[in-house]
């Protein structure tokens, strides 16, 4: 049952807007989650490297680390391919659907803040103005160096363990989702070569993320919880620019034409002159949008239910 609840959390990190630490909360996993990595530590070192491994594994709570991760890896593997797929073919209706989710996902951390003051509103808009800062300021294409991989990788696994901000959300911040993903897709096919070094720096940058983050966001949330949430949220807002349909004219003309329509080197005007139009997909984009929106809204919506029954329990 563990694995399964690990899968769902899998299946939330690969689709921006959809926070895998909202599936732990509803699925009640989430403080075990926490209490486990926070558990390894010195002593859990100490006991490793003294040889005293059940006492170690009984330490960490390692039966129920390994099956959360397992049912996240799985998730995570099965549908690389997927998201590969419908970026590259469907870009329009892909980027709406995560534009509705996060969307969803912004009104809902700002609906659980209540008693609004000055200094909030200030906080809030501190995190839009940084979230459309660093998504307009950062490039379209960023390094594909181990080094940034790693970072990558620490950066984005911490959404994991916080609810309400999704690690691909992160990754795409951070233009690295569909490189990513890409990656995973092609292992999944059986291409190994580059992709396990890839795909090995990721996973050690997350570790270190994940074991260096976690004792620091139990910190920030206890000192500081309201005006973190403030600050995602805005964040969250700030970067919906990132993810706007539009956002990307050659990426839209390129899934719609064979590239031996599109003269290599042309501008984004030139292309679509050259492709003799564009279907913007207005409605299907509107659709997705609602799809994506409706989605987040039903997972809030069955979370607190679950919520309401466990305490009236």
């Amino acid at each position: 049952m563990t694995s399964v609840k690990g899968a769902c959390m899998g299946a939330a990190d690969v689709i921006p807007g959809v926070s895998g630490g909202t599936i732990a909360f509803m699925t009640g996993i989430y403080e075990e989650l926490i209490g486990s990595i926070n558990s390894i530590n010195a002593k859990a070192v100490k006991l490793f490297f003294s040889g005293r491994f059940r006492e170690f594994w009984q330490h960490i709570n390692g039966n129920f680390l390994i099956s959360v991760f397992a049912g996240i890896l799985f998730s995570i593997l099965s549908l690389a391919k997927l998201m590969q797929y419908l970026l590259t073919n469907h870009p329009i209706q892909t980027w709406a659907f995560f534009f509705g989710l996060i969307v969803a996902s912004s009104i809902f951390i700002l609906k659980g803040i209540s008693g609004w003051k000055a200094k909030d509103v200030v906080t809030l808009v501190f995190g839009i103005v940084l979230g459309v800062v660093i998504c307009t300021l950062s490039p379209t294409e960023t390094p594909d160096g181990l080094w940034f991989i790693f970072i990558s990788g620490a950066i984005a696994i911490c959404a994991m363990i916080l609810p309400g901000i999704s690690g691909s959300f992160i990754l795409l911040i951070l233009g690295k989702y569909e490189y990513i993903m890409s990656a995973l897709a092609d292992l999944t096919s059986g291409v190994f070569g580059k992709n396990i070094l890839i795909l090995a720096i990721f996973a050690i940058g997350a570790i270190t993320g994940i074991l260096a983050f976690s004792r620091f966001l139990h910190w920030l949330l206890s000192k500081y919880h309201r005006a973190t949430l403030l600050v995602l949220a805005g964040f969250i807002i700030g970067s919906l620019v990132k993810v706007w349909p539009w956002s990307n004219m050659e990426a839209i003309v390129r899934s719609q034409y064979p590239a031996e329509a599109i003269i290599p080197g042309s501008g984004i005007a030139e292309i679509i002159g050259q492709a003799g139009g564009v279907d913007y997909h207005i409605w299907g984009a509107v659709i997705f949008a609602v799809i994506g929106f409706s989605l987040i809204t039903g997972i809030e919506l069955a979370g607190k239910a679950m919520a309401k029954s466990k305490k009236d329990k």
